[in-house]
């Protein structure tokens, strides 16, 4: 089964194989199947085409994939381009929501170790 040019996998339940569309999460993935009125645990391969069409026909609905990506993208874009402390964040590549930058924030500045050295060497005597 194809939605939106992605292939949901066969083996997986529902429930978990819409979450593969960017954009559609859990709660999204469970709101979509209880209005298409199927049980989250079927299988991609156990539809048959009318209940594909019934997912395809809700899900083009929502804002999802490349439009979604496009409108995070220019959400930045425009925090960046007014210079908001956000916008800034994002451009400096450091967590824009508050977290601490001191000793966290790995996956966000990447994992560049600085090793501290002891400061000053020993003077030897001659």
């Amino acid at each position: 089964m194809r939605i939106l040019g992605i292939t949901i996998p066969d083996e997986k339940r529902l429930e978990i194989g819409l979450t593969t569309v960017f954009g559609i999460g859990r709660a999204r993935a469970h709101k979509i199947l209880n209005e298409a009125k199927i049980d989250f645990g079927t299988k991609a391969k156990d539809l048959n085409t009318d209940e594909e069409n019934t997912i395809r026909s809700i899900v083009e609905k929502y804002r999802l994939e490349g439009d979604l990506k496009r409108e995070v993208s220019a959400n930045i874009k425009r925090l960046k381009d007014i210079k908001a402390y956000r916008g800034l964040r994002h451009a400096h590549g450091l967590p824009s929501r508050g977290q601490r930058s001191k000793t966290n924030s790995r996956t966000r500045r990447g994992n560049v170790r600085k090793t501290m050295g002891t400061g000053r060497r020993k003077v030897e005597k001659t």
